[in-house]
């Protein structure tokens, strides 16, 4: 058995690998810590564990975890993950880190998204981006697994066959993508009060998100060419998924058929990556670790469309399958 901590367990994602961890037949719950102020007993934390775990979220002491565990998923913010990482690997155990602060390679574009100087540069060089559908090989065995973004999931995997085909213009990918509340984390400021929230639906981070560096990385590395990403997120009225549109100029002409026939090759032997024959919808996806994807064509663009559980696919079940793989064992237990 795999035993497994999870450090900033009192979120939506620690709550949701939990969840998976209690149902994963070889995996084993064994520490889980949080900042002192969010400790206590988990089913008194989230009621939807009483009599399934009985764990207590407790202050983290790295000792004790390191004496307990054997990978740890980091669950914790931007910025802060860094600095409990190199402490981590330093006692022996995997990592799998929730957070940005392992996923752009170039320090001076985290730097300025993010606003914060980057203080483990050594354990960056090494991380791996952990997107198992196009970088499964380099994951195996590795320390540390870079969890991708929520958004990033479901566009890369929207687009990587046509960047690997070398199908589109690269300098003009435009992703619009609509993500359900929990994206906001479990502490949400004023817009997210329910009479605010409760049948809206509205922009943010306009040309300036932190994903959309990281969608550019990944897609220029899958391309071999530079690509160039316009993404503007919104926020709609329902509590978790994603659906991303990704919009593209193609290099010739092609059909939808064609597409169809690309990516269900592209994807044959990808459990959670699904090809649907028509658009997908959130409800289709929420609580699993698929992504469904669609491509078509309209007026000469290609339009891609894919939907996530951001909690699922964009974290937790995320970071299940990357451990799944890191230890050798059949990459969809637990997921299924």
């Amino acid at each position: 058995m795999i035993k497994v901590a999870i450090i900033g367990a009192s979120g939506y994602t620690g709550a949701d690998a939990i969840e998976i961890i209690i149902h994963h037949p070889e995996a084993e719950l064994v520490y889980l810590t949080a900042l002192p102020q969010e400790c206590g007993n988990l089913a008194n934390i989230f009621g939807q564990f009483k009599g399934r775990c009985s764990l207590d979220i407790e202050p983290l002491d790295i000792d004790k975890l390191a004496a307990l565990a054997e990978v740890a998923l980091c669950c914790l913010p931007h910025k802060v993950s860094m600095g409990f990482v190199p402490k981590l690997l330093d006692k022996g155990l995997k990592v799998i880190d929730f957070s940005a602060d392992y996923r752009i390679k170039d320090t001076k574009i985290y730097e300025q998204f993010y606003q914060v100087k980057h203080t483990d540069k050594a354990n960056l060089q090494k991380a791996v981006y952990g997107l198992p559908e196009l970088f499964r090989e380099q994951i195996k065995g590795k320390d540390l697994i870079a969890n991708p973004g929520c958004y990033p999931t479901g566009a890369l995997l929207a687009v990587a066959p046509l960047l690997k085909s070398n199908l589109i213009e690269t300098d003009s990918i435009i992703v619009n993508a609509v993500t359900g509340a929990s994206g906001a984390g479990k502490n949400p400021s004023g817009k997210f009060h329910f009479p605010n929230m409760n049948e809206s639906l509205f922009p943010y981070g306009v040309g300036a998100h932190r994903h959309m560096p990281e969608m550019e990385q990944i897609a220029s590395q899958l391309s071999g060419d530079e690509v160039q990403i316009l993404f503007q997120p919104h926020v709609g009225s329902f509590d978790r998924g994603i659906l991303s549109s990704v919009y593209c100029q193609p290099k010739q002409q092609i059909n939808g058929k064609s597409l169809i026939e690309l990516y269900e090759n592209f994807y044959k032997n990808e459990q959670f990556a699904q090809v649907c024959q028509e658009p997908p919808n959130v409800k289709d996806v929420a609580r699993t670790n698929y992504c469904h994807i669609f491509p078509t064509v309209a007026k000469g663009t290609v339009v891609c469309f894919s939907a996530i559980d951001n909690l699922v696919k964009g974290a937790s079940g995320q970071a299940i399958q990357n451990m799944n793989i890191i230890f050798g064992l059949e990459e969809t237990m637990g997921l299924r």
